[in-house]
């Protein structure tokens, strides 16, 4: 009996260690857990209740709280430089026509694919900001305020 408070420190001490080197929020809730665990082992209950509340403990962590540190942490999502463009300012090269599929805007120095938030035509050198990216177009609003020379 007197090893439990060792294994549930080593159970620790591996989560711990697999959670520093995946940076994937996966082990790190059967860290709490075994914790947990060590505390019930010092208060001297039993090794049955020891794992149960190791287990319960963990999944609950796992459950309630992973996916509120994934969504605040970012884990998994990759950010490009494509999600710096969102909310720039560009310029209407082409005249922008969803029903037509066409339109280019120049931004940063490139020339994209563009099309309207609310199928709205937006005519050549009105100035629009970037409100998402569907694949390589842009999807733009007209900015309010008008033409390129006021850049």
């Amino acid at each position: 009996m007197e090893y439990n408070g060792c294994f549930w420190l080593i159970v620790i001490a591996v989560c711990i260690i697999i959670e520093a080197s995946t940076l994937g929020l996966t082990t790190i809730w059967f860290a709490i857990g075994a914790l947990i665990a060590w505390f019930i082992y010092l208060s001297g209950l039993s090794l049955q209740i020891q794992i149960v509340v190791f287990l319960l403990v963990s999944i609950a962590c796992l459950i309630l709280t992973r996916p509120i540190a994934v969504e605040k942490l970012k884990i998994g999502k990759v950010k490009t430089n494509l999600d710096s463009l969102i909310g720039e300012t560009g310029v209407v090269e082409t005249t922008i026509n969803n029903v037509n599929s066409e339109g280019y805007v120049k931004l940063k120095g490139q020339i994209w694919s563009a099309r309207s938030t609310d199928d709205e035509v937006i005519e050549k050198d009105e100035l629009v900001v970037v409100e998402e990216i569907k694949g390589v177009k842009l999807i733009v609003k007209k900015k309010t305020g008008g033409k390129e020379w006021e850049l």
